[in-house]
């Protein structure tokens, strides 16, 4: 039997407990799961994409672990179907959170449909618990000054305070 492979893409900036929340209902849709971090030009990251690759493989991996699923972290500056091809994936893994994400997330969906029909969209709709978590949002608590404990891993809060102070 074939391995089947999904792609996690975005920007993982910075990785939080909805992230996580993807990734354990994803190993129930694929054996090896691709965390795509998106590394647009146009786009300005609070960590690198070396520090996003290093913190979602120390958070992600023993999740993945656990679960028997196999786990890649990488990164790409292309289109997100090119990518998929290119890590052997036929399954583009998104999560929503509510209804604005739905109506871009079709967008999305459809526009790759078109550049490539071999690869498939699915929708995981966010836990409630982590329904409300975005990384823009902790970003913007964690410059404030406030506790991201509820929304990231210890390893990601760290990070962040060290970010955010220097």
């Amino acid at each position: 039997m074939t391995a089947r492979t999904g792609l996690y893409p975005g920007s993982f900036d910075p990785v939080t407990f909805g992230h996580v929340d993807i990734v354990r209902r994803a190993a129930c849709l694929v054996d090896r799961l691709v965390i795509a971090i998106g590394t647009h030009h146009d786009k300005h990251p609070l960590f690198s994409a070396d520090e996003r690759v290093q913190l979602a493989t120390e958070v992600l991996t023993p999740v993945a672990d656990a679960l028997g699923l196999a786990l890649v972290v990488t990164t790409y500056d292309t289109l997100t179907v090119k990518a998929a091809k290119a890590n052997g994936a036929s399954i583009i893994i998104r999560g929503l959170r509510d209804a604005g994400d739905l109506d871009y997330e079709m967008q999305m969906a459809g526009m790759n449909a078109a550049l490539a029909p071999e690869v498939e969209t699915v929708f995981l709709a966010s836990s409630p618990g982590t329904r409300h978590i975005a990384a823009s949002l902790v970003r913007q608590i964690a410059a404030m000054g406030g506790d991201v404990a509820a929304f990231v891993p210890p390893t990601v809060a760290a990070a962040l305070k060290r970010k955010v102070t220097l």
